[in-house]
């Protein structure tokens, strides 16, 4: 994974802040809420590439570099990295900016693998790329 400045010039694929029902005992963020956050991340570009139904296989890679406290704004962005038949494997990063502002941080990043399911989740061929 590359280490950027700033977060990527797109839209992310969720925001969200991160609660106090979210957090462990010492009252930083639990990593696996900020995991599922990045799978659904993950997902949403997953599914939009895949042209519908899609699940998630694999947990390829995942860094946390540094905490999530109540309160932050959590920006999950995702892109897809690697096309395959039947699956594909996309590149979530998550920053966030405190409550009082300042500039985002990178704090984790991860790599998620999914496959195109059908209606009977038996795995499908991925659709041409549109161009």
């Amino acid at each position: 994974m590359t280490d950027s400045p700033s977060p990527p010039d797109t839209e992310p694929a969720i925001r969200i802040i991160a609660m106090p029902a979210d957090t462990n005992p010492s009252g930083d963020i639990f990593g696996g809420w900020l995991m599922s956050m990045m799978d659904m991340a993950g997902a949403n570009v997953a599914y939009e590439r895949a042209g519908g139904r899609i699940v998630t296989v694999a947990v390829d890679a995942i860094s946390f570099h540094s905490p999530v406290l109540v309160g932050d704004l959590v920006s999950c962005y995702a892109h897809v990295a690697r096309v395959g038949r039947t699956s594909l494997t996309t590149k979530v990063e998550v920053w966030v900016r405190g409550r009082s502002g300042g500039r985002p941080i990178k704090v984790t990043e991860g790599e998620f693998t999914y496959v195109a399911i059908d209606d009977q989740r038996v795995p499908r061929p991925l659709p041409a790329e549109q161009a």
